[in-house]
């Protein structure tokens, strides 16, 4: 009955699909023109869940899209309306599976956020801990499965109808989205994922640095219940001041901590943005949302752990040719010109943050997407192609380095001695 039931869900979505599709189209013949990219993101917005999610696949693959739609799913809005709170009770109730008051002693009505695929209220349980509870929506999952695999399908159709495109192999791009986008849904993944990071700040007894606990006896596939942080975001200077004496100090825990991640984890946290790190009421720093993360295969790291060496001492050949390492490409690279071309394009950047102008996170999030594109591009002209996790990968390492400008802008990256980059 279950799977009548989703293959009428999954009609009715289809259907839902191409009336919004439709719509597009109207809006197209009547006049309504806006540069393709745009007009994609727009549509991707109305569709929902999936396509949002994918719009931001888009815009953190510069190694698979155009530069002009991954800088135009930066855009990509994903803040929905919250569900009514009776609606989020009911889903609570249901995983829990007992009475909620048996575990809950109250929960904020109010969602502290929303997005496409969940929304997170505050809570605290009858043990006294202050939690968040993220709580899947409903449907979602099944909306997923029925939008990926009515893109596989047009994907196939689009690489059969024009070969050419399949250098990009469009079904393969969708199988990856596909894999990453179901794992979100799994939170007992990111509880896991919690875990295993909470387990490796414990294995190198690093006291500065923190990631919410799990209260097991109430999450499930569907809802997550995590420990409540109280602090501020990373690059909140002025706040930071309140709690941590010493923003640069702040600062090199949290680089410290996700470089040894790098080799002492099994994954890396994949989305360091400004909101993702916390300074504690107690100064330490958390790192929160699990939900994306990164894991290079050891024969790749060599090579990054390579690119990132010669980008800290600025050694432009070094980097062309551990470029060239993790690139894929069908022909020769002469890696003193890719050296030239990235030497060009590192003089440009410094003349992006100017010493004497406050620099700010918002700014500082525009930078890196602009800087990893032009990255890939310049890597792309010599005719090579990257992998996904390498562009993950230097993106992160770019919010750091913008956040330094931020945070101490006196402060040698190259040089500091309390930095243990890649040791």
């Amino acid at each position: 009955m279950g799977t009548i039931t989703n293959g009428i869900k999954g009609a009715f979505r289809i259907g839902q699909t191409l009336s919004v599709l439709g719509r597009t189209g109207v809006k197209w013949v009547a006049g309504d023109r806006p540069p393709a990219p745009r007009l994609l993101r727009q549509t991707f917005e109305s569709l929902g869940a999936t396509y949002i999610k994918l719009g931001q696949f888009i815009a953190s693959s510069p190694t698979f899209f155009p530069k002009e739609y991954v800088e135009e799913f930066q855009y990509c809005l994903d803040r929905t309306p919250s569900l009514p709170f009776s609606v989020i009770k009911g889903i609570i109730g249901e995983e829990l599976d007992r009475p909620i008051d048996q575990v809950f002693s109250e929960i904020d009505p109010v969602a502290l956020a929303s997005a496409s695929i969940a929304q997170v209220h505050a809570a605290r349980l009858v043990t006294g801990e202050e939690v968040v509870i993220k709580v899947q929506k409903p449907g979602v999952e099944n909306i997923l499965l029925t939008d990926l695999n009515f893109l596989y399908l047009s994907a196939r159709i689009l690489e059969t109808l024009a070969p050419k495109l399949s250098w990009t192999s469009l079904s393969g791009i969708v199988e990856e989205i596909q894999r990453t986008m179901m794992e979100e849904c799994d939170f007992i993944k990111e509880a896991n994922n919690l875990k295993v990071f909470r387990k490796f700040l414990h294995d190198t007894h690093n006291e500065d640095a923190t990631a919410p606990k799990v209260f097991e006896h109430c999450s499930t596939r569907r809802i997550l219940t995590m420990e409540r942080f109280h602090g501020v975001p990373l690059t909140d200077l002025e706040s930071i001041r309140g709690y941590a004496k010493d923003p640069e100090r702040t600062l090199i825990t949290a680089m410290n901590t996700w470089f040894a991640s790098l080799t002492q984890c099994e994954f890396f946290h994949a989305d360091v943005h400004a909101g993702n790190l916390m300074v504690l009421e107690d100064g330490r720093v958390g790192f929160i949302d699990f939900g994306i993360v990164g894991r290079i295969r050891p024969d790749t790291w060599q090579a990054v752990s390579d690119f990132i060496s010669a980008v800290m001492v600025g050694n432009f050949d070094g980097m062309a040719e551990a470029m060239i390492r993790i690139g894929i490409t069908r022909h020769t690279v002469k890696a003193s010109d890719l050296a030239a071309d990235l030497r060009r394009l590192y003089q440009q950047m410094d003349k992006m943050v100017p010493d004497d102008v406050p620099y700010h996170a918002d700014q500082a999030e525009d930078d890196v997407n602009n800087i990893l594109m032009d990255m890939v591009k310049v890597g792309e002209s010599h005719g090579l192609h990257f992998p996904r996790e390498f562009a993950l990968l230097l993106k992160q390492f770019l919010y750091f380095d913008r956040y330094v400008h931020i945070l101490a802008p006196e402060m040698d990256v190259f040089m500091d001695e309390r930095l243990n980059m890649l040791h």
